[in-house]
């Protein structure tokens, strides 16, 4: 920078301080292009990397929030293993992966890895428990079924009428399991969105009215349910309902259930629901006070809420390790702009010699020091924007957009450049006149 452009910018505009001090930052910038984009490297990256750890977070609890949903409000969840205390659970496979039914399978499959204790008994019994509206035992089995040429493995389960409502289904075609289908355990089955692509997805007639055959057994296609939807190898519409008399007299005549599902007469009855049921639980198996029960209850509201807290603790774990990306950003900025100032030394001495102030000279290495984090942060949303939106895509997440942590990754990036540029702004404004105009 020239002494003439010194003069004309420090001499005569000695009484301003801000408008000098920004335009000599910017064009500081300019003039040293690539270092700068390099400096802020660093926040681009940790920026970015906290807006794509959210979006993938954020995208995981509104899927799992969805499809905890679509399982039916107001419901309970009875599967046989480790016990709760009363009103809570403690733990469970309500939420592992697996073929055919995503949640609602979890829950239904519950019982493969521990002791059998639910039965049909128990689940009539809970149908007469007060606030309970509706309740079905669950009884499951992994199938082969057989349409024409068509060959496919799913999940065939057997139900009461009540699934229709407690799981909140909708027919697409044909009609759903009947009462009296279950008192006759009619050989009747209504298919899954999937399971009817899979099995008559060359056919253009109606799959209403044909036979399958499940392991070896026929069964008259009723109805075809509406899609829930599908996340990676967990399908809620891969599966096919029976009625439960039916399940056990032609596929699985065990004596006990995989689960029970009971929905509940409004939110504000879950939980004396929830332990009435646990009582009567309790009574049925013989199980003594102090003794663990053989069995766990769960509510919608409960998972709904166990994922959200889960989602959460882990959502602050990945944004404090990318977080680190944005500490080591604010050290490159300290360090180039400490090479900055020994580099402009001489310059630094001219404009003190012209009559800028030591505030001039500190503003000045600020602004720059600042403007270098803005921008990165502003670049950082824009990528991790980006990446999340393709790794989203990519694991069949929603694309979820927080405002409030673009926000707060942008402000964080600001407090960088403030905090890691104060200490070379204020040596610069250290800096004796004289001895910086010797400088070679």
């Amino acid at each position: 920078m020239s002494q003439t452009t010194l003069t004309r910018r420090y001499g005569a505009r000695r009484g301003l301080m801000l408008g000098p001090s920004t335009q000599s930052a910017f064009e500081s910038l300019r003039a040293n292009g690539t270092r700068s984009l390099l400096t802020m490297l660093g926040v681009i990256v940790g920026v970015g990397a906290v807006i794509v750890a959210v979006t993938l977070t954020q995208g995981a609890s509104a899927l799992v929030i969805q499809r905890v949903s679509s399982l039916g409000s107001n419901v309970l969840f009875i599967t046989p293993g480790a016990g709760n205390t009363r009103g809570a659970a403690s733990g469970g496979g309500i939420l592992r992966g697996g073929r055919g039914g995503g949640i609602a399978a979890n829950v239904g499959s519950a019982a493969n890895s521990v002791t059998q204790s639910l039965t049909q008994g128990d689940a009539d019994a809970i149908g007469k428990v007060a606030h309970i509206t509706s309740v079905t035992p669950i009884l499951q089995v992994n199938a082969q079924i057989v349409a024409g040429t068509a060959n496919t493995s799913t999940t065939v389960r057997g139900v009461y009428p009540a699934e229709e409502q407690i799981g909140s289904w909708s027919i697409a075609q044909g009609s759903w399991l009947s009462a009296e289908d279950e008192r006759a355990a009619q050989p009747v089955a209504v298919l899954g969105a999937t399971a009817d692509a899979n099995l008559f997805s060359g056919s253009s007639a109606t799959p209403v009215g044909r036979t399958i055959f499940i392991n070896g057994q026929p069964f008259r296609v009723i109805g075809v349910l509406q899609t829930k939807g599908a996340a990676g190898a967990s399908n809620q519409d891969d599966v096919i309902f029976i009625p439960f008399a039916t399940m056990t007299g032609r596929l699985d005549n065990s004596q006990y259930v995989n689960s029970i599902q009971a929905q509940v007469d409004n939110t504000n009855t879950v939980t004396s629901a929830q332990n009435a049921i646990q009582t009567l639980l309790e009574q049925r198996h013989h199980i003594k006070s102090g003794q663990p029960d053989d069995f766990r209850i769960s509510s919608s509201n409960q998972i709904a809420a166990a994922v959200q807290q889960n989602i959460s603790t882990l959502t602050l774990l990945l944004v404090g390790i990318a977080a680190i990306s944005l500490l080591v950003g604010g050290i490159g900025i300290m360090n180039i702009m400490l090479v900055s100032v020994t580099e402009r030394t001489r310059e630094i001495g001219v404009r003190m010699a012209l009559g800028a102030r030591r505030s001039d000279i500190r503003n000045q290495f600020l602004i720059e020091a600042v403007t270098l984090s803005v921008v990165g942060g502003l670049l950082g949303i824009l990528i991790g924007l980006l990446g999340g939106s393709i790794f989203t895509a990519a694991v069949g997440l929603p694309f979820a957009l927080s405002y409030g942590w673009m926000a707060l990754a942008f402000a964080v990036a600001a407090v960088v450049g403030i905090v890691f540029g104060l200490y070379p702004a204020a040596r610069a404004a250290r800096l004796d006149p004289i001895v910086a105009l010797r400088t070679e």
